[in-house]
């Protein structure tokens, strides 16, 4: 995978459906189901089965319709006014960019950490609110938060210490080539998620196995029986 890989955030909208929106957003103005129909030569019952779809998504609209006039008017519809959310997304482009901001720092590790940090602030929930958890409870906090950003985190001890090594790492491609800003990045998260705890990341070893990078853990209190 290139580092400059696309991520796409929703599927796109193919065939018969592209071509009901294409029509909608190349019309001087809302369409009814007929008139897409027509455009497109294919039954209205078609249009409409897409229609459904494209509203659901977000991505057109039912316009109200006239009452003024005599009889039951059609359902008139167009495309939502809106930048197109179904076009690929390049986050990594934007990852690179702040990495390189980063890099450019002469305390590279210290803004670095510190960033991190700042993100980890912001993820601390229940039990780490500024109020101090039991160490387990932190501990198994981190851990949460780590295995939902993708970082396949598992519990270990080695010689009384306690450790969460770290199997799969979300921003790999960058962490290869960046791995003096992106390391202490994820150190500073870390950090950040247990701050103000009875527990404290103190360092952060990358690659010591090619499929594992391990987080030192060091506690504040005695409370080492319930972990």
């Amino acid at each position: 995978m290139s580092v400059s890989g696309v991520a796409v955030s929703r599927e796109e909208p193919s065939g018969r459906r592209r071509d009901v929106l294409r029509v909608l957003k190349a019309g001087p103005g809302p369409m009814s189901i007929a008139a897409i129909a027509k455009v497109l030569e294919v039954h209205p019952n078609t249009v409409r089965f897409h229609l459904n779809a494209l509203s659901d998504d977000g991505q057109v609209e039912l316009i109200e319709p006239d009452r003024r006039r005599p009889g039951r008017p059609p359902l008139m519809f167009r495309a939502t006014p809106q930048m197109d959310r179904s076009g690929p997304r390049n986050f990594q482009v934007l990852a690179e960019i702040l990495v390189m901001s980063l890099a450019g720092n002469r305390n590279v590790r210290g803004k670095a950490q510190s960033a991190g940090r700042a993100w980890g602030r912001e993820l601390r929930t229940s039990p780490a609110q500024g109020k101090k958890a039991g160490a387990k409870k932190s501990i198994d906090h981190l851990v949460g938060v780590l295995d939902d950003l993708g970082f396949a985190p598992e519990r270990r001890e080695s010689g009384g210490e306690q450790q969460i090594g770290l199997r799969h790492c979300p921003f790999l491609e960058l962490a290869e080539v960046r791995a003096k800003v992106v390391c202490p990045i994820h150190l500073g998260l870390m950090q950040g998620v247990l701050e103000n705890q009875q527990v404290t990341v103190d360092r952060l070893d990358a690659f010591v196995e090619p499929d594992l990078c391990v987080a030192h853990l060091t506690l504040q209190s005695s409370d080492t029986a319930i972990i």
